[in-house]
């Protein structure tokens, strides 16, 4: 297939990018480093034009939910401009193609019940949750109105080597690989709430869903998700025997948020009973290979200040 992948630079964009070539795709990547503007509408006119895709990955977006509070509007603003422009562009361009707009299980806010699944409502209860359901829903309407073959991904938590330590898990582990690497014993953790629980997947499994889909789902919503959850206090002793060191954790007051949620597991049988796709990667290995990769560039002096 030739696919285009917007946000190609970013973590999960460049694991889809290496897993389509690796699987034969011609690849057109659009990334801060390609110099495409998503929120030019003409010049992502062009891109397309130029691109001529089967498929188009729609990945580019601000991602960070406790950077949306602070700017709320620029989320809004960038998110729901950059999905509608790859939209109209397709719709102009390339009116054939599958579009797989990757969207985010934050759009279901709270869950009344579990596990989620597709069909229930979206409730966001952060900013960038809400500028992930609009165009979400804006990849909904050109799906109904246009006619496009918009299929909506909503992934969970998703973990693996190349995250930035911005997100819990990448910060995490590269506590451990600090520690590993500086023979510290035990790795010494400040958590929030421990027994909180989140769904987690390896983003080498959540790209590949994102392909399967491109390649067999017809249009609708799909989440992409493991359909188990793991505590923040299984999580670091699985970083700790990964590191081979011993753990000292501590719940710091001011890290629990209030209200909050227990427990968030997705229902991924939808995505299964259409694509095949189930998660192949254990979270065990995930960590591992997280925390190996930040050891490596501990090494090479490449880690991120």
């Amino acid at each position: 297939m030739r696919a285009l992948i917007t946000g190609a630079g970013g973590f999960a964009g460049g694991h889809l990018a290496a897993l389509c070539r690796a699987s034969g795709d011609d690849v057109r990547e659009i990334s801060r480093g390609t110099g495409v503007d998503l929120l030019d509408a003409g010049a992502t006119r062009a891109a397309v034009a130029a691109a001529r895709p089967d498929v188009v990955y729609h990945l580019a977006a601000r991602a960070h939910v406790g950077e949306s509070w602070k700017d709320p509007a620029i989320f809004l603003y960038d998110n729901v401009g950059m999905a509608l422009n790859m939209l109209e562009a397709v719709r102009a361009e390339a009116p054939g193609a599958t579009v797989v707009a990757v969207g985010s299980g934050e759009v279901y806010g709270t869950p009344a019940t579990l596990p989620v699944d597709e069909d229930a409502p979206l409730r966001p209860q952060n900013p960038y949750a809400v500028s992930k359901a609009s165009a979400d829903l804006l990849a909904g309407f050109y799906a109904d109105a246009h006619g496009l073959h918009v299929i909506r991904a909503r992934p969970f938590n998703h973990a693996g080597p190349g995250q930035q330590p911005t997100y819990a898990i990448a910060s995490f582990s590269r506590q451990a690989a600090e520690a590993a690497e500086g023979g510290d014993e035990p790795i010494a953790f400040r958590t929030g709430n421990p027994d909180s629980r989140r769904d987690y997947t390896d983003v080498r499994d959540v790209v590949r869903a994102y392909r399967l889909l491109a390649e067999r789902a017809e249009p609708g919503v799909y989440n992409v998700c493991s359909g188990s959850s793991t505590s923040a206090r299984e999580l670091l002793g699985m970083l700790a025997a990964a590191a081979g060191a011993g753990l000292h954790h501590e719940v710091d007051p001011a890290l629990v948020r209030a209200h909050e949620v227990m427990e968030v597991r997705g229902a991924p049988g939808r995505l299964r009973d259409v694509t095949g796709w189930r998660p192949e990667i254990p979270l065990e290995r995930t960590l591992a290979d997280t925390v190996a990769w930040w050891r490596e560039r501990i090494r090479s002096g490449a880690a991120e200040a």
